[in-house]
């Protein structure tokens, strides 16, 4: 499932629909009537929230979430006709960008996106997060921080590569419970994890190792870009990276590096 960068960096693109008064239908036919409701209205602007995105037009918004196998496509006019696939596309004069295979896809008024903002934790990626309320919020949870940091209610947009990266460069262990850190290793936590996320949005990846000075981060290979994240041993210190099933979701841990549970 694509992580917050991902969202952030779509909302930053997707920006050159705003303004325009734009055409949106459903190919697909299953987001009909809430693309009806759509058609013919100004784009004021697109933000993303956690792993969410709003496309938000004057008294509503269009709310998706990717999911595991959601996608956007974008194309520049002569824009081909859509594939019958597409739940929706937003067509302006100069592009138009398809949705495929999204887990939500709706309509809300400014009370639903007001629900949808409160049932989320703060985004470390949007100006108007705090960090704060993140720091409260973690050090009261009993559960592991591991399961703690994949809570959106907690915290919004970071998925198993941000939580594992953020973690080692902590040196926090994933099984330690939430509760047991002080609020000076909770804001740590925080401010590492949204530099490495703002970092995703410019790359467009994710990438945590230290890159030579003057080499370009880019060129980094995918299986090198991270420190403990799917590989089989440390980048830093070479121990065998540990890993065990958390929340759902395979745990990367460097033994030497992120030492005991406490």
């Amino acid at each position: 499932m694509p992580e917050g960068h991902v969202l952030h960096r779509l909302a930053g693109e997707q920006q050159e629909l705003a303004t325009s008064t734009l055409r949106v239908s459903s190919p697909q036919g299953r987001f009909a009537d809430g693309a009806a409701s759509l058609d013919g209205r100004v784009l004021e602007g697109v933000e993303a929230v956690g792993k969410h995105l709003l496309h938000r037009f004057e008294d509503r918004a269009l709310h998706t979430h990717l999911g595991m196998r959601g996608v956007w496509y974008r194309s520049a006019p002569p824009s081909p006709e859509p594939r019958p696939s597409m739940r929706v596309r937003l067509a302006a004069p100069d592009v138009a960008w398809d949705l495929m295979a999204p887990i939500t896809c709706e309509v809300l008024d400014p009370a639903g996106v007001a629900a949808l903002r409160d049932r989320l934790g703060p985004d470390p990626l949007r100006d108007d997060a705090d960090p704060e309320r993140f720091v409260s919020a973690l050090i009261a949870d009993r559960r592991a921080l591991g399961v703690t940091l994949l809570d959106q209610s907690v915290l919004a947009g970071a998925g198993n590569v941000f939580r594992t990266e953020a973690l080692f460069a902590c040196g926090l262990h994933p099984a330690r419970s939430s509760a047991t850190l002080a609020p000076e290793e909770a804001q740590a936590l925080w401010d590492t994890l949204a530099g490495m996320m703002r970092r995703g949005v410019e790359d467009g990846r994710i990438i945590t190792v230290d890159v030579p000075a003057g080499a370009d981060r880019l060129d980094v290979p995918e299986e090198e870009a991270r420190r403990v994240y799917k590989r089989e041993r440390c980048a830093d210190c070479g121990a065998d990276v540990v890993t065990f099933e958390q929340g759902g979701r395979t745990a990367y841990v460097c033994p030497v590096q992120q030492r005991g549970d406490s």
